[in-house]
């Protein structure tokens, strides 16, 4: 009869406890991090791509 007496106390504990975890928020702050450089590494890659497809132009031209 005990069992069944705290058995309300240890599922409400078993939730506090998945509410309380901070693995999954650790997860996003990660996932966020990993988009912000992919974005910011193509904005890059394509500006520094463009400068130097037009310097390889102009020594093609010269040549």
């Amino acid at each position: 009869m005990e069992k069944f007496r705290l058995l309300p106390m240890r599922a409400y504990l078993a939730v506090v406890a998945l509410r309380d975890r901070e693995e999954g928020q650790a997860l996003v702050e990660y996932a966020l991090l990993l988009a912000l450089i992919a974005v910011v590494s193509i904005g890059v890659l394509t500006t520094l791509g463009t400068k130097v497809s037009g310097i390889f132009n102009t020594i093609n031209g010269k040549l």
